[in-house]
């Protein structure tokens, strides 16, 4: 039987049930598909972006605690966290969450 992405270190039932929503059942599905792959398919579900999150995720994948991430680590994953959530942003097949939605709902959002 294939391990659960809680077996990941640092990544709990939240996670878990994340991963699940898109189609990651197994550590082995989210090993295979890393973590900027993985948490830009969680965004797109429409997870509200988080930087701890996604450190946290990187620090489990390698096998690390969470909070051993260190500064110079933590600068590099904040320009990939920061990328990915631009491009994001900028596809127009991902629905708006958060004040965007509302703002949508409203009629004065973002014209897509």
């Amino acid at each position: 039987m294939a391990d659960p992405v809680s077996a990941i270190r640092n990544l709990g039932p939240a996670m878990e049930a994340a991963c699940a929503k898109i189609g990651i059942q197994t550590a082995d599905q989210l090993r295979a598909l890393g973590a900027d792959e993985t948490y830009k398919r969680l965004l797109i579900s429409g997870l509200r972006p988080h930087f701890i999150g996604y450190y946290v995720l990187h620090m489990g994948l390698q096998g690390r605690p969470w909070n051993d991430c260190t500064a110079d680590e933590k600068k590099a994953l904040r320009v990939s966290f920061d990328r990915i959530k631009a491009d994001i942003a900028r596809r127009s097949d991902v629905a708006p969450s958060g004040i965007e939605q509302v703002l949508d709902e409203i009629g004065v959002g973002e014209k897509r």
